[in-house]
């Protein structure tokens, strides 16, 4: 596995809010064995989503100016335009690799819709997603599990054991084509408090993680987000080695959305917390980007905050 997020290791019964529909392994179950020392370098691999790259140019183009650029690796998207020849010709070339893909319709189109066929075009999506990470060369997708939007129809609850059954039909073909489905929540109103607070609620996404039960699905981190709603380094080390990969960006209370380095994100505690769960595998920027200054800017300020 690309990351901190080997197998996952479970145990007891339980449930959660009456949506525990599957075994669980209590929250620390997961925890890491050993952690890299103080002073140790992280083993990290910088990547950026595709859509930062906003240079008029080929795709091997792009891909050789990341890779000039000091950058390790690109993520896509699926559903994209882009051929799967074309991708694996412009990676080989410029030797950089993609390392996975983002579910780009689990928003719109989500495994928790109300809607049984909503869910089956969702799960489609999903198995597609899977199958696109494959043939570029990658070894993840990023999913959205589903949004908790209306109490009624589309609870927190529902969002859990809807997510979980479509999952677990796709598991097969993640397992068959060995390509991790990784979690990343904040925005969907799950598994973390959306109202502004301080309240850790990292326990219950481990616990969801755990309820899937598969080593082929962890969690994809969201450094940034989770720094507008909690303190990130908190949720690294309860999730422990459940997380694959990162995306990186940033937030501050008075600035919003701001550049790596410039808002509220601790980073000298992120690294300590990646250091403790021996973190090691792929983070992506997700900011704003642009040509080749921009994109400069955007691996020194990554150097700078997490290779300190």
């Amino acid at each position: 596995m690309a990351g901190g997020g080997a197998a996952l290791l479970l145990g007891a019964v339980g449930t959660l809010g009456g949506a525990g529909v599957r075994p669980q392994a209590p929250s620390g179950a997961a925890q890491p064995v050993r952690s890299i020392a103080p002073g140790e370098p992280l083993h990290l691999r910088f990547a950026v989503k595709y859509g930062m790259v906003g240079v008029d140019a080929p795709l091997a183009a792009k891909f050789a100016l990341l890779k000039s650029l000091g950058f390790d690796g690109i993520e896509l998207d699926s559903p994209t335009s882009l051929l799967a020849e074309e991708v694996r010709a412009a990676s080989e070339q410029a030797g950089l690799p993609v390392h996975g893909v983002v579910d780009g319709v689990h928003w719109n189109t989500r495994l928790s819709d109300p809607d049984p066929a909503v869910r089956d075009k969702g799960r489609a999506a999903l198995e597609q997603a899977i199958r696109d990470s494959k043939s570029f060369g990658g070894s993840s997708v990023l999913l959205v599990p589903g949004v908790a939007g209306n109490a009624e129809t589309e609870s927190h609850d529902h969002v859990w054991e809807r997510s979980i059954e479509e999952i677990d039909r796709v598991l097969p073909l993640a397992a068959e084509l060995g390509v991790h489905i990784l979690i990343e929540n904040v925005w969907n109103r799950f598994c973390y408090d959306h109202d502004g607070g301080e309240d850790q609620t990292a326990e219950q996404l481990a616990r969801y993680i755990d309820a899937i039960n598969s080593p082929w699905v962890g969690v994809y981190f969201d450094i940034g987000n989770h720094r507008k709603y909690g303190r990130p380094e908190e949720w690294i080390r309860t999730l422990g080695r459940r997380i694959v990969k990162c995306d990186v960006k940033d937030w501050g209370k008075s600035a919003g959305w701001s550049k790596i380095g410039e808002g509220d994100v601790d980073w000298p505690a992120v690294r300590a917390a990646l250091r403790d769960i021996a973190f090691t595998g792929w983070c992506t920027a997700e900011v704003a980007g642009g040509g080749e200054a921009q994109l400069r800017d955007v691996k020194e300020r990554m150097d700078r905050c997490l290779r300190a």
